[in-house]
């Protein structure tokens, strides 16, 4: 007699932010389309608990799960792209595909709209669907510690803080001396992160999976000072100095302060964040639509 297996319903963890309310506006139809596939559904403590209290979800049949303890088929990011970001730190090395879903503003690694939840969630059911393989960059230092994840999809940013003088930062690229920066920062970047905080600082946009680091000074004292591209195989280390003691180190804009003589070690870790993308979409379509490339501001 020939026993027949029941299929595994797949599983979803969700996450979202916990202070604009308008932003999980639409949940309900995240939530009332998982349930139409039978799908397992759980949410992150915090942001279950939010959603809760705020009468968006009723919590029938939904798992409420510590940020730490993480076991799904795909991960839904719900917001804009700075609670994409959480969710790859929280998912860590686990290899679960993210999916990203747009209730933010412009939306460029989060690009999937209110509107196209359904398809898309039918696409992962149905494995219609690809995933990209994002780097990430790793930071170690020379005996403080780093708060929470020590990686950064998008960027890592050494900045002034609470005065108005720059800091210095000196420059090695394995172990070859680059330069010491006068600035009020340095950008290093992902090509994931090009589009980021180092293209508002005259960085160049660069295509991901391109395997480079990208380095952009924010407000150099000289004009000398252009952003460059390394490969990612590269190790850069950074010591600051500043006058007031302190510096800044953001790690996906997660911000810690950290004392001056600090030395930083960038490199590319030794994972990479998966994130889904639909069948057909592009990166330079999204380019024009989101960030407006190439636009003729003219007509």
């Amino acid at each position: 007699m020939t026993q027949t297996m029941t299929p595994i319903p797949p599983s979803f963890a969700l996450f979202g932010n916990t202070f604009q309310q308008s932003k999980s506006a639409a949940i309900s139809q995240v939530i009332s389309c998982l349930r139409s596939y039978d799908a397992i559904i759980s949410i992150e403590k915090e942001y279950f608990r939010f959603l809760l209290n705020a009468g968006l979800i009723d919590g029938e049949r939904i798992i409420p799960f510590e940020a730490g303890n993480i076991n799904a088929s795909f991960a839904l990011s719900l917001g804009g792209d700075g609670t994409l970001l959480k969710t790859a730190a929280l998912v860590g090395r686990r290899q679960i595909p993210i999916v990203g879903i747009n209730m933010g503003r412009l939306g460029f690694l989060a690009h999937v709209g209110p509107g196209d939840v359904d398809g898309v969630i039918r696409s992962l059911i149905n494995n219609d669907y690809e995933v990209e393989e994002r780097a990430l960059i790793r930071v170690e230092t020379d005996g403080e510690t780093i708060d929470g994840c020590n990686c950064a999809l998008n960027d890592v940013a050494i900045l002034k803080r609470d005065s108005a003088s720059m800091i210095a930062i000196r420059a090695s690229i394995d172990g070859e001396h680059l330069t010491t920066y006068q600035a009020d920062g340095l950008i290093v970047s992902t090509p994931t992160g090009s589009t980021a905080y180092s293209l508002s600082n005259g960085g160049p946009i660069i295509v991901p999976r391109t395997g480079v680091l990208l380095l952009t000074a924010v407000a150099p004292h000289s004009l000398n000072v252009r952003p460059i591209v390394i490969p990612d195989s590269a190790t850069i280390q950074l010591t600051v100095t500043s006058r007031n003691h302190t510096f800044l180190v953001a790690i996906d804009g997660r911000s810690q302060k950290l004392s001056s003589g600090t030395t930083l070690r960038l490199s590319r870790a030794d994972y990479s964040v998966r994130l889904v993308k639909r069948s057909g979409a592009h990166y330079f379509s999204t380019l024009r639509e989101k960030m407006m490339w190439g636009a003729d501001t003219r007509q």
